[in-house]
């Protein structure tokens, strides 16, 4: 996993890695949209997010990787509020009130919960040792409200629609949960775009996502754990991973083990390519959302996160 100064190289380093003017001319509205070195006609991409949202924004994505740094950085610009955008569509209300529940031990966190520490307590005075934090329990608030943690998978080759979708999602979770979210993305390894409890701007998010040109095998096994650990800094009454993958993993790992140790698991899963998914959906009894493209990603979070879903006891 890298984090902080290691997930802003990691950033930084997939950012050299860009396309040429006759790369992004696969688009066909490329020469429209940058009639020449240096240039994006801004009034030229509403009018294709008009006619064709998701080409639109598929080319924006790639543009974020243009050589031309002048073209490169008035995408990102533009790519920072077009997709914050697109997500706001998918926002959400919270809901829900607070109560005491039983947490993993955390030193400011609440008093002991002796029923649920006495096994790791006895085993400690018998030894004369100390407990083990990580076997004890603390009665806490529980605060309302939902924090969500983005799994974005990155690995083989990530451009186009598919690195616009995850832009969407990250901007998406981000206006859903501002105050409480993560977003993890991943391949052979795992990168935190943005942490659980590290405050960050939801255009900055974007941009970083947009950052993270896809490569290698696919470590989901890893992913889910990392976003299991992120998702354990929240309070939240409710705690959700959003897996946006077509979830086949090519890295060895129990898939289905850390899948199931997550307190709730939603996927979302191309429409062209979902079998893995939904076998993994099957198996765990997370809700699944299929996507055609970046446009229908707030539509499809808001059907798996269930806006009209009561706070579970």
């Amino acid at each position: 996993m890298r984090e902080g100064a290691a997930a802003d190289e990691a950033v930084a380093e997939a950012s050299r890695r860009t396309a040429s003017r006759r790369e992004l001319g696969r688009h066909e509205h490329f020469q429209a949209i940058s009639p020449e070195v240096g240039h994006l006609d801004e009034k030229a991409f509403q009018r294709l997010m008009e006619e064709d949202p998701d080409e639109a924004l598929a080319l924006l994505a790639d543009l974020t990787g243009a050589t031309d740094p002048k073209l490169r950085e008035l995408a990102r610009r533009l790519a920072g509020q077009i997709m914050v955008d697109v997500g706001r569509r998918g926002r959400a209300r919270q809901r829900g009130i607070g109560r005491i529940t039983s947490q993993p031990f955390r030193p400011d966190g609440g008093d002991l919960d002796l029923d649920a520490s006495m096994e790791a307590i006895a085993e400690a005075r018998a030894t004369a040792g100390a407990p083990d934090p990580e076997r004890l329990r603390i009665r806490g608030w529980r605060k309302p409200g939902t924090a969500v943690c983005l799994l974005v998978d990155r690995s083989g080759s990530m451009g186009g629609r598919p690195l616009a979708t995850s832009a969407v999602a990250a901007a998406a979770v981000a206006l859903r949960a501002p105050a409480d979210y993560s977003v993890l993305a991943f391949g052979p390894d795992v990168v935190v775009a943005k942490a659980q409890d590290v405050p960050k701007p939801a255009d900055r998010v974007v941009t970083d996502v947009l950052a993270l040109r896809g490569f290698g095998t696919t470590d989901l096994v890893g992913a889910l754990r990392v976003a299991g650990g992120q998702l354990q800094r929240s309070p939240a009454g409710r705690r959700i991973a959003v897996l946006l993958s077509d979830c086949r993993a090519t890295a060895p790992g129990d898939v289905l083990g850390a899948a199931k140790a997550l307190e709730e698991l939603c996927i979302v899963a191309p429409a062209s390519d979902a079998d893995e998914a939904r076998a993994l959906a099957a198996s765990t009894g997370a809700r699944l959302a299929l996507v055609d493209g970046p446009s229908t990603i707030p539509a499809a979070l808001a059907a798996v996160l269930g806006d009209d879903r009561s706070q579970p006891s």
